[in-house]
């Protein structure tokens, strides 16, 4: 009787790399980049020097947008008459907030605005452009 050798079987492992990078692929192809989302479309005015937002990220700062007609307050819609009682609950006097003004407010809007922080006693302001 003729003695059998046993070879190993080495599985080809080629299609299995080809596989794992069509699914890298296609996940970094379906992937949707969240963008930072905001409660108003506005038309921010454009300046050509200055700080950039993303140096402070690891802050917590209250976001207020004003357009024309709306105003929002951390990316929620309010009125006027609304926003103060946002700004009483706020302990922190210290803490910055963002403003976004569309360009096309009527100054009226802003120094109304700007009247209720200061009458909150919150005075850590930065205004938001484009560059």
């Amino acid at each position: 009787m003729k003695k059998r050798t046993r070879e190993s079987a080495n599985p080809d492992i080629t299609p299995l790399i080809d596989v794992v990078f069509l699914l890298l692929i296609f996940f970094m192809v379906s992937t949707v980049f969240k963008k930072e989302e905001f409660a108003l479309l506005l038309n921010l005015p454009t300046v050509e020097e200055g700080e950039s937002e993303n140096q402070k990220k690891d802050i917590k700062n209250i976001l207020i947008e004003l357009s024309k007609d709306q105003i929002a307050y951390n990316k929620t819609k309010l009125t006027f008459e609304t926003l103060p009682q946002q700004l009483s609950t706020l302990k922190d006097k210290t803490t910055a907030i963002e403003l976004r003004i569309d360009k096309k407010v009527e100054y009226d809007r802003v120094v109304k605005l700007l009247n209720m922080l200061k009458s909150y006693k919150l005075n850590n302001l930065n205004l938001i452009t484009d560059k």
